[in-house]
């Protein structure tokens, strides 16, 4: 098994399908609603380690653009802030250097031009596949999608689901279809789109987490930032404990990636937060750990120059904010 890019981690090999495990599965949305409710109040971090806390969530952002009209001009403008995620003079003031987005995400289409922008920099290109965003294309074609993203390059694909399967309880036919997409990726690493906002109870969210988790995702993903409701921190929850629990019984340790309307600095700040009290400092490693963000660094830039100047800036300063 290959490992995870940048380490030697062990991929998730997966395993068979447990139903009795997955339809044991409950979750209680009251209590997990309360516990996330509380987060904010009970994790804060001001001055300087909020800017350091705020540099650690640069490095694990996957920097996406997912548009109509991308163009290769747009995707290089991309790569090149992810290169040099924050300006000069910023990192200068901090005693910073060589930080970077943990990867690149796009559609297939611009995945050989994301390559090539990116090449000799480390940066891992992530391709959405599979049909993405409704996963609702013929399956032969979602499998060939895979297979021409791997081989134009891509190092991660982040494929979606077919919800039907969750909605209908039908856990074999999801097993079966992510086992699939596993083999389809090869060496590339696959991140299971789960579209929270379209599974209708947290134990849905829950069982599939499981469910996708056995058949072979190194990551989990809560959306595709095209659904009405997207990342929350109650789905978050969930699926970081479903992480742990699948930790707990294989001794595989799954990656996660919240996605979709997480634009702020201080959204940030809670997922980490989050990912640190349930699951440890080792999830807060971009090989564990992903935002799917295209406006979240721009925040995030104009919250490091307000440390470092005592002034805010305004959002024009920082390219592609």
């Amino acid at each position: 098994m290959a490992p995870v890019p940048h380490t030697g981690l062990e991929r998730n090999p997966g395993m068979e399908l447990d139903l009795d495990w997955v339809r044991a599965v409950q979750a209680n949305t009251s209590a997990i609603e309360r516990r996330a409710a509380t987060l904010p109040g009970r994790r804060s971090v001001k001055k300087e380690w909020q800017a350091a806390w705020l540099l650690k969530a640069i490095t694990l952002i996957d920097l996406t653009t997912l548009s109509g009209d991308d163009t290769p001009g747009r995707v290089r403008r991309l790569c090149a802030k992810a290169r040099q995620p924050v300006r000069a003079d910023i990192l200068d003031a901090l005693g910073v250097s060589g930080i970077t987005t943990g990867a690149v995400c796009v559609y297939h289409e611009m995945v050989p031009t994301a390559v090539e922008a990116l090449r000799g920099s480390g940066i891992p290109v992530a391709a959405v596949s599979t049909g993405f965003p409704a996963g609702l294309s013929p399956f032969r074609l979602r499998l060939a999608e895979i297979e021409e993203s791997v081989k134009a390059g891509a190092d991660e694909i982040d494929i979606v689901i077919s919800r039907r399967h969750v909605l209908t309880g039908d856990w074999q036919a999801l097993y079966d279809e992510m086992r699939a997409f596993r083999d389809a990726c090869g060496e590339a690493h696959v991140k299971a789109i789960l579209a929270t906002g379209e599974l209708g109870t947290l134990r849905n969210v829950a069982r599939a987490s499981l469910v996708c988790m056995m058949a072979g995702a190194d990551f989990i993903k809560t959306s595709t930032g095209k659904e009405s409701v997207n990342a929350t921190l109650p789905v978050s929850l969930t699926m970081v404990r479903a992480i742990r629990a699948y930790e707990e019984r294989t001794g595989i340790k799954v990656g996660y990636k919240p996605a979709g309307g997480i634009s702020k600095a201080k959204d940030a700040l809670l997922y980490l937060a989050l990912m640190k009290d349930e699951l440890g400092d080792r999830w807060l490693q971009p090989d564990l750990f992903r935002f799917g963000a295209s406006s979240l660094l721009g925040d995030i830039e104009r919250q490091l120059e307000h440390f470092v100047t005592g002034r805010y800036s305004a959002s024009y300063r920082h390219p592609l904010a």
